[in-house]
């Protein structure tokens, strides 16, 4: 399921236009970007929680050349699925 499908989903459940479906979505979506990059952490109960890993530096090498370089330190989104979504997705 993409954003689009998730929108058309949401209106044709609560019966909502899909300009109106679309702002919940983006909302929810900015809200949940706005609290990562303050380096919250979200809990969505039975679903998931997302967080923001820091990664220190470190030095790698280049596959194609060999060559060592170093990387710089940096911030990725992790997510960690729930215990009920996991046994909802086993069980199908």
């Amino acid at each position: 399921m993409n954003k689009s499908e998730l929108i058309e989903e949401l209106a044709a459940r609560k019966g909502l236009s899909y300009k109106k479906a679309e702002e919940i979505v983006n909302t929810i979506f900015d809200a949940m970007a706005d609290a990562m990059m303050d380096g919250d952490r979200i809990e969505i109960r039975g679903f998931g929680s997302f967080v923001v890993n820091s990664y220190k530096s470190y030095t790698g090498r280049n596959p194609k050349t060999g060559e060592s370089i170093d990387v710089k330190p940096k911030k990725l989104p992790f997510f960690k699925v729930g215990k009920e979504l996991k046994e909802r997705v086993a069980k199908s």
